[in-house]
């Protein structure tokens, strides 16, 4: 619904009558449309950012790491469209602050330290957060973009993200922040 509506349509009303139930057993479950909206956020931030970590440790080495990141990452994002819709919705919305907050505390701890590990182990030049998380996942973002348009750079060409070009760009990550 928040996909089809946005954040303005959507209505504690209609959501139930989509539903066939009584807005009255959204109100047991939810103080009101706001706290209905931080919970699905959270909900949906914390699973896209768990299956992040699949397998994954923050005192791998750096390119073990950050490969098993980009898989997780690609997978999730390629097999979850319709969720990430919703997701970008509700992160630019007014609730996104409080909703990235609130499912990423973990995360951020989690890969905070993968990072300082990574520089303490002298795998990486040192960067900050930022420039790290645009030069590491900056690129996959670039590609998945691509492929759910289909289309490549200037949208005339047809574009797949197969393992290859994933692993093609990967290597060119890890040699840029590598010394």
């Amino acid at each position: 619904m928040i996909v089809k509506y946005g954040i303005e349509g959507f209505a504690m009303n209609r959501l139930a009558k989509e539903c066939g139930i009584s807005v009255a057993t959204l109100y047991i479950y939810y103080a009101d449309k706001e706290d209905l909206i931080k919970k699905i956020g959270i909900e949906m931030g914390t699973f896209f950012f768990k299956s992040s970590l699949k397998d994954f440790t923050p005192d791998m080495p750096f390119a073990i790491g950050l490969a098993k990141q980009w898989e997780n990452r690609s997978a999730f994002m390629m097999n979850n469209t319709d969720k990430l819709v919703c997701w970008e919705i509700l992160q630019n919305s007014n609730y996104g602050d409080f909703i990235v907050n609130e499912s990423l505390m973990e995360l951020k701890e989690i890969m905070t330290k993968f990072l300082n590990g990574a520089i303490e182990r002298k795998e990486i030049v040192p960067v900050t957060k930022e420039v790290f998380w645009s030069i590491a996942y900056g690129p996959l973002y670039n590609l998945l973009r691509f492929h759910e348009k289909g289309k490549g750079l200037g949208g005339t060409t047809p574009f797949k993200l197969t393992n290859d070009v994933q692993q093609e760009a990967l290597r060119l990550v890890i040699k840029a922040l590598t010394p």
